[in-house]
């Protein structure tokens, strides 16, 4: 844009720019929820056979350690977002036992 207008050209820019915290807000809401087609499918079929509890347990972690530095930061969205991600990994751990302990002592 040689010799253009600057108006225009911020204008443009503007146009092109991604609203960052949108995409936060989408990561978040994904991540919120990523786990909860497991859970309902845990509880729907009453199986754990096919579900990793390692790999729930690191995820768990994971996510206590993102908690942890939302804390640190004090920051609303972080934390928030990262509650409801280990409470419904925690339901997650829940459900596991609860049906790989009904296998062992029917």
């Amino acid at each position: 844009m040689r010799g253009g207008d600057p108006r225009r050209l911020e204008i443009l820019k503007r146009a092109i720019s991604m609203d960052w915290e949108m995409v936060g807000y989408a990561a978040a809401a994904l991540t919120m929820f990523g786990f909860l087609p497991q859970l309902a499918k845990m509880m729907r079929t009453r199986s754990v056979d096919d579900v990793s509890l390692l790999m729930m347990v690191q995820m768990g972690i994971g996510v206590a350690l993102w908690l942890a530095y939302g804390l640190h930061l004090n920051n609303s969205p972080l934390i928030v977002a990262n509650v409801v991600s280990l409470s419904i990994l925690a339901l997650g751990i829940g459900v596991y036992f609860r049906y790989t302990t009904r296998r062992y002592f029917k």
